[in-house]
């Protein structure tokens, strides 16, 4: 018997057999590459065809991101600007579309891997980060970015007529998005702390004067805009997602 069969037995007699994955079938290091190629394949696959049909559709993507923007004119200050603008928006609807196709992949690429202890965290955290992005972006989308906006148009209005750069507002609102959708990934990391031993609630909790520092830092690093009304919205979100994830610790007596 070879030295990696022994450990694999000595393994599978040490390991709680409830923990254990069922139908677990072995394979090779070949066949797990393989698989791995096989379903990121599958991810660029999907990636293509969803920034192509986004590509097809830019229209109405530009027509919902400039929503926030109410009576603001656009400008197209360089030649092609609008072209190379609508490819990073292609782009970001690629990835942002592709994204829960490709955790999905992750996750069946890993799970013969886990035993079922491991399934019942995993599992949930990768599914609630892909979920707690979504619900970052809705919220840079409903509530920072009309804040933001409003602030910047209604400042200074009596004296200059806002004409923007259609690129750089784009920018903007793409950066706003992305770094929100990050920004909610808060608790997610709190949980991976406080499930692996690192850091207790307790010890979260204690630490609650630093964080309304660290938030407000944080608030003013991820929105594009200087504007304090935006800050604040994002520093109150950031504690309000440190606090809940701090309370499911808690719960799960961590």
């Amino acid at each position: 018997m070879s030295l990696e069969q022994q450990n694999n037995l000595l393994a599978n007699i040490n390991a709680n057999p409830e923990d254990l994955p069922e139908n677990d079938v072995p394979m090779s290091i070949t066949e797990h590459l393989e698989e791995l190629r096989q379903r990121t394949l599958f991810v660029f696959i999907f990636f293509l065809l969803a920034a192509t049909l986004s590509f097809t559709q830019t229209k109405i993507i530009v027509e919902i991101f400039q929503a926030p923007a109410v009576g603001i004119k656009f400008l197209q200050l360089a030649p092609g600007e609008y072209f190379f603008s609508s490819i990073k928006i292609t782009i970001y609807c690629g990835i942002v579309a592709t994204t829960p196709f490709g955790v999905y992949q992750v996750i069946l690429y890993i799970l013969p891997g886990l035993t079922m202890k491991e399934r019942k965290i995993i599992l949930p955290i990768l599914i609630g980060s892909i979920v707690l992005f979504i619900v970052g972006g809705i919220f840079a989308y409903f509530i920072l970015a009309p804040a933001a906006l409003n602030f910047l148009i209604s400042y200074g209005a009596d004296i200059v007529e806002p004409l923007w750069s259609f690129e750089q507002y784009f920018d903007f609102i793409l950066l706003l998005l992305f770094s929100t959708g990050l920004a909610f990934e808060i608790p997610i990391i709190q949980l991976l702390l406080g499930i692996s031993g690192i850091v207790s609630a307790n010890q979260m909790l204690r630490a609650w004067r630093y964080i309304i520092i660290i938030s407000t830092i944080v608030g003013a690093i991820l929105t594009p805009s200087t504007d304090p009304v935006t800050q604040i919205i994002m520093s109150s979100a950031v504690l309000a997602l440190y606090f809940s994830g701090v309370l499911i610790l808690f719960l799960l007596k961590k």
